[in-house]
């Protein structure tokens, strides 16, 4: 996974939305994302067992990731690369499902699909990689619904975690390499924003703000969920975090992170076996894919 910048230890400023969850948490909640969806696409992917980039297992998994797509009404493109990683090239896939609108803008919906590469331990990844990428199935599904003017890409990433240690070069192999993508072709100009997930189905939700997101972008996010009445899984506390937004944020977009690095008692359950489907919450991951879509509505 990635590591705060310069340090393991976030900076936290003073908590002030409460702890536990408010008595209309549910209030007002759209039903067009499922929370129970996107753990059951979670569990999927899950299923496949350690999904390492170019392992037999994450070729089923994008298999499936493409096969659920072809569901959605959406543009599918394969972007296939080889990396060059501490073990040497391994070939890797991000997965883009666009939704085309009228506006000529783009607003990018990310997260990635690969887990960790740990051959003493067998890592699962059900938050770790299995969230974020069961999210953005549901998210795909929701969105095939919707009416919206801007262009929405839903993006699986490939190679985000690190094979030896987190780096310039170990890392985030797949964000860095649609960015410098996106950038050769113009698309990047064209992103009004881009939302990231990671980590977001603990069963007890704490998002961060990420302190090198967008300032705006967070005000919206954090804004949008105590409307919703989800204030108190939004923090009103800061962290960096390098993550898969990283690459967009340093050529200028407008780009943030949702991501919940407080899994299990002091990160206990972070890259290790314990990463497993018993932690999660289908209504984790209906609280975070409601706020996006929400927040979309307010983009478009």
């Amino acid at each position: 996974m990635r590591f705060p910048r310069g340090s393991l230890a976030f900076i936290l400023l003073p908590v002030l939305a409460a702890a536990a969850p408010p008595q209309n948490a549910h209030r007002a909640t759209p039903a067009v994302f499922s929370g129970a969806a996107a753990l059951e696409f979670t569990a999927k992917a899950v299923s496949f067992g350690p999904r390492p980039p170019g392992s037999p297992a994450i070729h089923k998994l994008q298999a499936y990731i493409l096969s659920e797509l072809k569901k959605d009404r959406c543009e599918i493109v394969e972007d296939n690369f080889a990396a060059e990683t501490p073990l040497g090239p391994i070939a890797m896939k991000n997965i883009v499902a666009r939704f085309p609108g009228i506006s000529g803008k783009i607003v990018a919906i990310t997260g990635h699909y690969d887990t960790k590469s740990m051959p003493d331990v067998r890592f699962v990844g059900a938050n770790d990689g299995g969230s974020s990428t069961g999210l953005l199935l549901e998210m795909a599904r929701a969105i095939s619904l919707q009416k919206h003017k801007d262009d929405i890409y839903v993006v699986w990433f490939d190679g985000e975690e690190a094979f030896a240690q987190w780096s310039a070069t170990d890392g985030i192999y797949g964000s860095r390499h649609l960015a410098n993508q996106w950038a050769a072709t113009g698309t990047l100009s064209k992103i009004k924003a881009l939302i990231n997930v990671d980590m977001i189905g603990d069963q007890d939700l704490d998002i961060i703000q990420e302190s090198g997101s967008s300032g705006s972008l967070n005000a919206l996010v954090w804004k949008t969920a105590k409307e919703l009445g989800y204030g108190s899984h939004f923090l009103d506390q800061s962290g960096a975090v390098e993550d898969d937004h990283t690459p967009f944020l340093v050529r200028g977009i407008n780009a943030i992170d949702l991501i919940d690095f407080d899994y299990g008692p002091q990160n206990a359950y972070w890259h290790t076996g314990q990463d497993t489907m018993d932690k999660l919450s289908a209504g984790s991951l209906g609280i975070v894919g409601n706020v996006i879509v929400q927040v979309l509505k307010k983009l478009d």
